[in-house]
């Protein structure tokens, strides 16, 4: 990240500076205390787009996360809450670890529920930004002509190139869980879950043409939060090869990045040469299908066909 261009945070429609200096890996509850510090430098400045409620008490504001977040806004012997009670004057109310909910910002002043919820916003935004990718948003390509062609595909690549570094067998996606990704998501819980079809039916009545389908999805999952955006538009891919198989035949699960608790494990692997796989099947068809239905699928889930699991879909026919 470059000290001139660091990383800007969008919340509530203002636009924050996150400021370089401070991107670090969050490993140890007794990081906590420096790194709130740090990230508090890109929330000086309150939004004013809160729904912040008039009480006889004073003021009151509401805000909605994943229980797994939870801890982030606590932190380690509650000193993360204490800290933004204390400097902004305010009282802050948590579930308990566990318990769905919201979180309640309560205080004498407009100005120190605002600036409590701007700050609890940029924690739970880098914290979600933490964690591994939970679903992501895809067309299946379970027709029998494409997994054919795919294995013809599969055949001639071993047969042409297997004398290339890394080429084998072990490297291919697995037929029956081959997709057309459109974007990866972060989805902590089932009320997450729900939103996001929620919003998925919403894009199937607002949206017809594939690509402005595509894009326009990504949009509106971008604008909730649970989606970081990365292109300006989106370039239909579906994985047929990658070093991360080698390990398991469950294709995806086969190469484990992330501890229990979502922690990244660095594991060095084997490359392949793909030039001459580039040279030779650059025109290779796979066939022909009609894209009938998108689907929200689970990472590291199989279900009954051997497709990933989908937890909501949106048909088109």
């Amino acid at each position: 990240m470059e000290v001139l261009r660091p990383q800007l945070i969008k919340i509530g429609g203002r636009v924050y500076r996150k400021n370089p200096i401070q991107e670090q890996t969050y490993q140890h509850e007794e990081e906590e205390d420096d790194y709130y510090q740090g990230l508090m430098e890109c929330a000086e400045e309150p939004c004013e787009t809160y729904d912040v409620v008039q009480t006889p008490q004073g003021f009151r504001c509401t805000v909605k996360a994943p229980s797994l977040l939870y801890k982030h806004i606590v932190g380690k012997r509650g000193d993360t809450r204490k800290k933004l009670e204390v400097e902004t004057k305010t009282s802050i109310s948590i579930p308990k670890p566990g318990q769905e909910g919201e979180i309640v910002i309560t205080g004498q002043h407009r100005s120190g529920v605002i600036s409590a919820r701007t700050r609890i916003d940029v924690l739970l935004l880098t914290f979600r930004r933490k964690q591994p990718f939970t679903h992501f948003l895809a067309f299946f390509l379970n027709e029998a002509e494409v997994q054919e062609r795919f294995l013809k595909f599969q055949e001639e690549v071993l047969e042409k190139c297997s004398m290339d570094h890394g080429v084998d067998s072990s490297i291919f996606q697995n037929p029956k869980k081959l997709h057309l990704t459109i974007g990866m998501l972060v989805l902590l819980s089932e009320q997450e879950i729900q939103q996001t079809c929620e919003t998925l039916q919403r894009c199937k009545e607002e949206f017809i043409e594939l690509q402005e389908l595509v894009d326009r999805v990504l949009e509106r999952f971008q604008a909730s939060g649970l989606i970081v955006k990365e292109w300006n538009s989106v370039k239909l891919h579906a994985t047929v090869m990658n070093t991360l198989f080698r390990k398991d035949p469950n294709a995806e699960g086969r190469y484990n990045l992330y501890t229990a608790d979502g922690k990244y494990i660095f594991k060095e692997r084997e490359s392949f040469d793909g030039r001459n796989i580039l040279k030779l099947f650059e025109n290779f068809y796979f066939g022909t299908l009609k894209l009938n239905s998108l689907h929200i699928s689970q990472r590291f889930t199989v279900d009954s066909f051997g497709n990933y699991a989908s937890c909501g879909q949106i048909d088109f026919s």
